[in-house]
């Protein structure tokens, strides 16, 4: 049986994001993190207030996005699937 193609981000594997999102994000988290999960908590995956700006400027890299200063947060920060709520709508369409 094989995973659905997620139409919104061509993603088999079930998540909300793409492929490149979890690339860059898990440079971020300990080691042997497992596949992540929207609701993981990514403070306690290993991410740091340190690694927050770092993530932040690696996604604006990678997506070629600006991140707004309010998203700067520790909540938008918080998990996954919220900092994902974030970067996809600046994302443009078909992409």
């Amino acid at each position: 049986m094989t995973t659905p193609l997620d139409s919104t981000t061509g993603s088999t594997t079930g998540r909300a994001w793409d492929d490149r999102f979890e690339e860059v994000l898990r440079v971020h988290l300990a080691p042997g993190t497992p596949p992540l999960r929207p609701d993981d908590r990514l403070f306690e995956l290993g991410l740091d207030s340190l690694a927050v700006v770092q993530l932040a400027a690696d996604l604006e890299d990678a997506y070629g996005v600006l991140l707004p200063d309010e998203s700067l947060t520790r909540e938008s920060f918080a998990t996954p699937g919220g900092l994902w709520a974030v970067v996809h709508p600046l994302l443009p369409a078909g992409r």
